[in-house]
């Protein structure tokens, strides 16, 4: 008779919990050895990042979205109902993400930087679990990328911090581009532009990457006396919205996608700070092209959502699931015609939330939710405390286990987000109840109230009924803004055109 990894662990499970039992029965403390109790705990991280992804997510509630494996995914762990980046544009929030640092900390306030040029010596999350002795692999995007210009290349990449880098290049790269609709003829990235594409999802760009993600998967079930850090960037649903038409699109007839109304009054009260993201392409348009871009967009998740079903049934099959922590994520949220905004950079629920799913296999408890506020610059220290790695001491967010543990616990029991873009600056703190948002250090003021207000329509700062409240919010507020900051309470600078060099160890 043969026996599979798994069928082992329980054999050896099962003689551990006989023995114990003995032992209790003739009154001896039976200690487990080191061996075992190191054992006890996840080895492994798999690391998914989505780009540009919302909560338009089953799993979040939303009736639309076809989203079974994210779904799934989440009925096997932790599901943060409120999850915010700390700063809603990719290269800020991927950096401060992955060096567990606010940008005020680390110095990224914009993209095309990476905070080696202002940090250079601080490690970043894969880094330290490289100078543990883990494989680090990083397949598609982590640091930022040009979208779609530089898919395909390592984009602004971190060397030190993997092994192993994959960057593949599909049918949405390749050949495509010219097919693409768009607002802005021959803008892609940062402009709303979609297409319905023919090619099947192996030949996409995050299909390839999910190929890419089951073979490296499979290298580690040979090696398994190695854990391995794998992150898993996404492409999709950032701009241009490209998946295939069948079945994505055609999951979402075009006449049934949503419009948002009402654009006008919500903004009476909207200070001009808070729309500063706005473009006017995006104003101009017909309600045929939001719906069109709206229908996109769901295409781009339904299909990125088949492509992480893919690699976490590849960490299944190859019976890894039980040694490794998985985390899905996304850079930031995303706007759809929300207070008029579309894509990101605004301080509003829509762009500051995020997904954020937790399995940690022994520690956390299935299909369980935290309520309280979290923040992206806590998984650094959550997935060094879930495997057992010593963190840097600088790192300035909570360790989630306590909550993957206990959804029940609070933590801060807030998140702060911060943007700075054509000429201003604003800083947002978010309570289980509150968002009060204030824009270049008060002239302008937001609040609103979740309990009865989600859609953020009413601005509450001008209400006498709640002075008090703004006055304790503000307060909490310039605290947290204060602890941002390094020691010496001074922002990097960044060397513009400067070069460091790569290096693992004592950079």
């Amino acid at each position: 008779m043969t026996f599979n990894l798994r069928t082992w662990k329980r054999i050896n499970a099962g003689v551990r919990r006989i023995a114990a039992g003995l032992a209790c029965i003739a009154g001896i403390a039976l200690a487990a050895p080191q061996a075992d109790r190191e054992k006890s705990a996840p080895r492994n991280v798999l690391f998914l990042v989505a780009d540009d992804l919302n909560t338009l997510l089953g799993c979040y509630g939303d009736p639309r979205a076809k989203t079974p494996h994210l779904d799934r995914l989440a009925r096997r762990g932790v599901r943060f109902e409120r999850a915010y980046c700390a700063f809603p544009l990719c290269g800020p929030s991927r950096n401060s993400l992955l060096t567990g640092l606010y940008p005020n900390a680390n110095g990224v306030l914009a993209n095309g930087q990476i905070f080696r040029q202002t940090i250079p010596a601080q490690p970043s999350l894969p880094q330290v679990f490289r100078q543990h002795g883990y494989f680090a692999g990083r397949i598609g995007k982590m640091y930022h990328y040009n979208v779609p210009a530089s898919v395909g290349t390592a984009g602004h990449d971190d060397p030190a911090s993997w092994e192993l880098e994959l960057n593949p290049a599909g049918v949405d790269r390749l050949e495509e581009q010219p097919m693409i609709t768009s607002l802005v003829p021959g803008q892609f990235g940062p402009t709303l532009s979609w297409h319905a594409s023919s090619h099947p999802d192996e030949r996409h760009t995050d299909g390839l990457i999910a190929r890419d993600a089951e073979g490296v998967l499979e290298r580690m079930a040979r090696q398994r006396e190695r854990p391995f850090f794998l992150a898993v960037g996404f492409f999709r649903p950032h701009t241009p919205f490209v998946a295939p038409k069948a079945p994505y699109f055609e999951h979402y007839p075009e006449a049934e996608m949503p419009v948002v109304r009402g654009v006008e009054d919500d903004q009476a009260d909207i200070p001009a700070a808070a729309l500063a993201s706005a473009r006017r392409e995006e104003a101009a348009m017909s309600d045929a092209q939001r719906r069109q871009a709206v229908q996109a967009y769901y295409a781009s998740i339904s299909f990125m959502d088949a492509q992480v079903g893919r690699v976490v049934d590849a960490l299944d099959r190859l019976e890894l699931a039980d040694d490794t922590v998985i985390v899905f994520t996304s850079d930031h949220g995303y706007h759809l015609g929300e207070h008029g905004l579309w894509q990101k950079r605004s301080l509003f629920e829509e762009s500051a939330r995020v997904p954020l799913l937790i399995v940690a296999p022994g520690i956390s408890k299935a299909n369980t939710t935290v309520a309280a506020p979290v923040s992206l610059i806590a998984l650094f220290p959550t997935l060094a405390e879930l495997c057992g790695i010593p963190a840097p001491a600088n790192l300035q967010g909570q360790s989630l286990v306590p909550m993957v543990r206990d959804p029940s616990a609070i933590g801060r029991g807030w998140a702060l987000t911060q943007t700075a873009h054509n000429g201003v600056s604003g800083y947002s703190l978010r309570t289980p109840r509150w968002r009060y948002t204030e824009w270049n250090e008060g002239e302008a003021r937001e609040l609103y109230d979740h309990d009865v207000d989600p859609r953020e329509l009413a601005n509450l700062a001008s209400s006498a009924a709640h002075a008090q409240i703004i006055e304790e919010l503000a307060a909490r507020l310039r605290t947290a803004v204060r602890a941002t900051f390094p020691p010496d309470g001074k922002r990097p600078a960044v060397r513009e055109g400067g070069l460091w060099h790569p290096t693992l160890v004592n950079p």
